[in-house]
């Protein structure tokens, strides 16, 4: 059965704590948290800091999704601020295989994400240290564009890779779903989806994730 994680990037962050009650539900796994520097993708949004203050508004793990350039830098801020997961970008560092092992070391759970020109013969060799391997499904930046369609493909190439390979990493998917297309992430076999606008911008969150579980077992 796969679980939602609500992307905070797409919450009203002036209620941002009362945002977060509302997802706090049967079905969630994770409460996703994207970091973006500037560089590694053309938006900033935030840091360590507002990491620390929504550990403490909320009892669910925390999906931090760091798109930026040389994560070792800031791995131990965002680890000291509470993140459970840590995803970096294979795209974003010489050495992945030593970043996925100073977050394991800490106790916390390392993912490893690729944006939607990358192949996954990247990760090839991390397959078996890492937790969770992050497919994005729009180019990495901004929330609410629409699904790459190719994406979805490469979920169903990672999963078959998994079954066969029999590795342990969750298979997490993000951008671009929709109450209409979220079966096609799970259908390829996504274990994981980040949901922000579909969640969020609807008047009644704890409603749209409801309806997102309910529609991805079509």
């Amino acid at each position: 059965m796969f679980k939602i994680a609500p992307s905070i990037l797409s919450a009203n962050f002036a209620r941002l704590e009362d945002e977060i009650k509302k997802v706090e539900i049967p079905g969630v796994q994770y409460l996703h948290v994207d970091v973006m520097d500037g560089q590694f993708v053309p938006n900033i949004t935030i840091g360590a800091p507002v990491v620390k203050a929504i550990k403490k508004a909320t009892k669910l793990p925390l999906d931090v999704h760091l798109m930026i350039v040389k994560p070792e830098k800031y791995i131990d801020d965002f680890i000291k601020a509470g993140a459970d997961l840590v995803t970096i970008h294979v795209e974003a560092t010489n050495a992945p295989d030593k970043v996925i092992s100073a977050i394991k070391a800490k106790g916390v759970k390392a993912g490893l994400s690729v944006k939607p020109g990358t192949p996954l013969e990247t990760m090839a060799e991390y397959y078996d240290i890492v937790d969770l391997i992050l497919v994005m499904t729009v180019e990495p930046g901004f929330g609410g564009q629409k699904l790459i369609p190719s994406a979805i493909d490469k979920i169903r190439e990672l999963r078959k890779i998994k079954d066969k390979g029999k590795y342990k990493f969750i298979i997490e998917a993000d951008g671009g779903v929709t109450e209409d297309n979220i079966h096609e992430y799970v259908g390829a076999g996504a274990e994981l989806i980040v949901a922000g606008n579909a969640v969020f911008a609807d008047p009644n969150p704890t409603e749209a994730v409801k309806r997102l579980l309910s529609k991805g077992v079509k």
